[in-house]
């Protein structure tokens, strides 16, 4: 969501939700309150996100702190007919919750990865109307695979030549990236 943190996004996706008049919510630990601002968004509690949204989507590394983020209680906080997008990985979200809660019929579900991956053939996910399963590609499609190749192909140049990386990770970054 964040345009210096999500590639991809930023003001023409910002643009193509403004019409809709949509408020954009924003659940993140570490964000900077003025920069979730100055992107159009509001940081909040995610317990608030999740029962103020109509559609969640997750955008968190598998972390110790992220493992089963999404359970049985953060599901029952989403209104009846919101819709959760998982495209980050399958382990921030309680299979066997999800399963539970999307069984009623309640909540809609678009999962790109699952937890374990793939999900074992007697999961209920596969035959739930309200529920859609992508063979993992979300981050894969039209020119990413590209522009992730470029941008990894550009750093190894930079550190043969020497040069400091454009995007480096510091340990201090490994608390909350994947």
């Amino acid at each position: 969501m964040l345009p210096d943190r999500a590639p991809g996004g930023g003001a023409a996706d910002r643009a193509r939700l403004r019409p809709r008049d949509e408020e954009l919510l924003v659940a993140d630990p570490f964000a900077d309150p003025a920069a979730v601002a100055e992107a159009g968004a509001r940081l909040v509690p995610l317990d608030e996100l999740l029962a103020a949204s109509d559609i969640v989507s997750l955008h968190v590394p598998e972390l110790p702190s992220t493992r089963k983020l999404i359970g049985a209680r953060e599901l029952a906080l989403m209104p009846d007919g919101a819709t959760l997008i998982n495209t980050a990985r399958g382990a921030v979200v309680d299979t066997a919750a999800l399963e539970a809660e999307c069984a009623t019929g309640r909540i809609y579900a678009m999962l790109d990865v699952t937890e374990p991956e793939p999900l074992p053939a007697s999961s209920v996910l596969y035959d739930l109307p309200n529920v859609m399963i992508t063979p993992h590609v979300a981050g894969s499609l039209g020119t990413e695979t590209r522009r992730m190749t470029a941008a990894a192909l550009d750093e190894l140049e930079r550190y043969a030549r020497g040069d400091s990386p454009r995007s480096a990770v510091t340990r201090a970054d490994m608390e909350f990236v994947a």
